[in-house]
């Protein structure tokens, strides 16, 4: 162990699109996590590892918690946010602006269940248009729990980001790397490629539309300097499908011109993209389906 070495984990949790997500991104300084201006556009635990001299934290991107559990999927990304509480050595709790909704109450709760150190992170604090409103509100905030530190923070134009990112170390344990210095996250080229293309189905279509969809990377595969992805797009009904195909191919083409860029930028490689769209019904329903598709639960059950 290089002397005073510190490594541990740090969950990001919070209610849906409160910016957790985005965090994780300029925390890293590159995108792992996909972002949209939708709720839930994170459905799995996500690692993002940063290494600067003799410290490495892990950051643990979770789905946001929320309290409609109508569909296996919304079940399944609960527990992933929960799960990620547990054997942890701090949290940073995200929250919008002076927003408190019964969702933000019930995330409190289940840290303080936890008993891990917690930071609240008060995101979005450009967008405030009445800049008074936030002394008041981060005095009522530190009412709500003991807080190891209340930051108002911009994840977006990096605000106070290093600063939280300070106040994170101070509850890293002395401990060898977990990691090599320079990987960025646990997951596989194949599960980016697939969040990449979900990422740009969310930004392209409504509000229903992205929540019955999901993807499935059949083939990766790298040839010469050319890496090849086929990404088949599953929806519940015919309908949505023809929504997702757009008229003539159109919507389907862009997302695939807006995937592959950024597949390209990630991988920094050529890439083919091919994309095709299958109906299954009642996919994001069925824990079977889900765990065929990749959620796999990490509480085991």
């Amino acid at each position: 162990m290089v002397e005073n070495s510190r490594c541990g984990y740090v969950a990001i949790v919070g209610r849906p699109n409160v910016g957790k997500s985005t965090l994780l991104n300029y925390l890293l300084g590159q995108k792992i996590s996909i972002t949209s201006r939708k709720p839930q556009t994170t459905r799995h635990q996500v690692l993002g590892i940063k290494t600067e001299g003799d410290t490495q934290i892990i950051y643990v991107d979770t789905p946001g918690l929320h309290q409609s559990e109508g569909k296996a999927i919304n079940r399944y990304m609960n527990r992933a946010a929960s799960s990620a509480m547990r054997d942890v050595d701090a949290a940073i709790m995200v929250v919008d602006r002076t927003a408190w909704t019964d969702e933000d109450e019930m995330v409190l709760s289940q840290l303080r269940n936890s008993k891990v150190p917690v930071l609240l992170a008060v995101n979005k604090i450009d967008l405030l248009d009445d800049k008074s409103q936030l002394l008041p509100h981060l005095a009522e905030l530190n009412e709500k729990g003991e807080f190891a530190a209340i930051l108002p923070i911009s994840a977006l134009n990096r605000h106070n980001v290093e600063e939280l990112e300070r106040e994170v170390a101070r509850f890293l344990p002395e401990s060898v790397h977990f990691f090599p210095e320079d990987q960025v996250t646990d997951r596989s080229l194949r599960f980016l490629s697939a969040e990449i293309v979900r990422e740009k189905i969310m930004r392209q279509l409504g509000d229903e539309l992205p929540y019955a969809t999901t993807v499935e990377i059949e083939d990766f595969a790298q040839e010469d300097a050319i890496i090849h992805v086929s990404a088949l797009i599953l929806v519940e009904r015919k309908g949505q499908k023809k929504i997702l195909i757009g008229q003539g191919g159109s919507r389907l083409r862009q997302i695939g011109i807006e995937a592959r860029k950024d597949m390209e930028k990630l991988f920094d490689s050529k890439v083919m993209l091919r994309l095709w769209i299958k109906v299954k019904a009642g996919w994001s329903d069925d824990e079977r389906a889900l765990q065929s598709l990749g959620y796999q639960d990490p509480t085991g059950q």
